[in-house]
């Protein structure tokens, strides 16, 4: 990373010391932080009505076109920044993940070691210690294997580039059962005569450990079942994906909008306080499997049932419900005809996660076999258009008169079905 000062750094009186280079996390944050603030400021600029070159200002239609090309550019060049920030994380999260997993087993030092004074130290102590540390080095070595891709955590991200609620849920369990059973046999290793042995040996029986094994198994299934749901319903058009530009945190709980999901958030929270239940019963008792009542593998399988509906009925595909001539104030009733706006009404157009200015202007409109980009149309704080439910695009002159069909190609690559109009001389 360049100092401050140095060809490529960022030092420069009055920023901090930002660094700017965009070959670190800091850099690319940084350069993505300040092409966001660029791109508000152009779009607010064209909101408020400034800045359209004086002869285009009498041509409403050309304006529009010139705004939209130019905030066009602007987001590509937004979006190759959002891309290089993206590209950074893999290298930042490996070692964050490698660093809390490590304070983790150093707390739980710390909590045996406080918890022995007046009890004095067991073997059962050592085993959870052991136990814990053979884990982490297995997180470890697996955040190196997968160092390219965010370490520890690139199992649990999707093809969409966002974290996955089931795998990661299904990973909770298996790390909780890995480290219950490494826990028995480290203490199945010291143990001293049979009649010990015997007793842990007794702690791994199906009649007890049954309940952790089935949410154990469900978890597993959930996450095979949900990848294949969303993989057959984006091939078949059901459902529309938009690659995110990075894993976050949130996505464990929200949608691909970012807005929180019930459905995701319940079955996180239901497992969480499952899996803190099953901890509590191996502290109390750590020579053998946790011992979860039935009970609670119903109301995890419940969950479970509930998010896998949940994405079973989710998204959709964009639908054309009605095309109208767009009429200004003072304008007199009249057929379509080339020149004219179109108002498209229907739903689907912009998918979830696709509200970014760079996907936005990849919106377009086939009339007949005219493709037409959906311009871009801001407004304070937004855009007017391209929007979820209302495209308007103008109809080009190289349209013949008569029957002509209207198609939506959303930035997610689907395709409506064709809406005929009528188009006249």
């Amino acid at each position: 990373m360049a100092g401050r000062g140095e060809p490529g750094g960022g030092g420069r009186p009055g920023d901090g010391g930002a660094c700017r280079c965009g070959r670190c996390p800091h850099g690319a944050r940084e350069g993505h932080r300040q092409a966001v603030a660029a791109f508000v400021a152009l779009r607010e600029e064209f909101a408020a009505g400034r800045g359209v070159p004086a002869g285009l200002a009498r041509s409403p239609g050309a304006a529009r076109q010139w705004v939209s090309d130019e905030l066009s550019l602007s987001a590509r060049m937004l979006a190759e920044r959002g891309a290089a920030e993206g590209a950074s994380w893999p290298a930042a999260v490996r070692r964050r993940t490698v660093v809390v997993v490590w304070a983790a087993v150093l707390a739980l030092l710390l909590g045996q070691a406080l918890t022995a004074v007046g009890t004095g130290w067991t073997t059962g102590r050592t085993a959870t210690l052991v136990a814990a540390a053979v884990l982490a080095l297995g997180v470890t070595g697996a955040a190196w294997l997968h160092r390219e891709q965010g370490g520890a955590l690139a199992p649990l991200v999707g093809e969409d580039h966002r974290l996955s609620t089931s795998r990661a849920i299904a990973a909770a369990w298996v790390a909780a059962v890995l480290y219950a059973v490494l826990t028995l046999a480290v203490q199945l290793a010291v143990a001293a005569g049979p009649d010990a042995r015997r007793r842990l040996l007794s702690g791994l029986g199906l009649a007890a450990s049954g309940g952790l094994l089935a949410i154990l198994a469900i978890g597993c299934a959930v996450a095979v079942l949900a990848y294949g749901m969303t993989a057959g319903r984006v091939r078949s058009g059901r459902v529309q994906k938009i690659p995110a530009d990075r894993p976050r945190a949130a996505d464990l709980l929200a949608d691909d909008a970012g807005r929180g999901s019930f459905t995701d958030a319940q079955y996180v929270l239901v497992n969480i306080a499952v899996l803190g239940f099953a901890q509590v019963r191996l502290a109390a008792d750590p020579t053998r499997l946790p011992a979860l009542p039935w009970v609670l593998v119903v109301l995890v399988a419940l969950s479970a049932m509930t998010y896998l509906a949940g994405k079973a009925v989710a998204g959709g595909r964009p639908v054309i419900l009605s095309v109208v001539r767009s009429r200004e104030l003072g304008d007199l009733a009249a057929p379509i005809r080339t020149g004219d706006d179109i108002e498209i009404r229907g739903t689907g157009f912009v998918p979830p996660g696709a509200t970014t200015p760079d996907r936005l202007a990849r919106t377009v409109v086939r009339i007949g076999g005219v493709h037409v980009p959906v311009p871009l149309v801001p407004v304070p704080g937004g855009f007017a258009n391209p929007t979820d439910g209302v495209l308007t695009v103008p109809v080009p002159v190289d349209v013949e008169p008569g029957p002509v069909e209207v198609r939506v190609i959303t930035a997610a690559g689907a395709e409506t079905r064709g809406y005929r109009i009528e188009v006249q001389d």
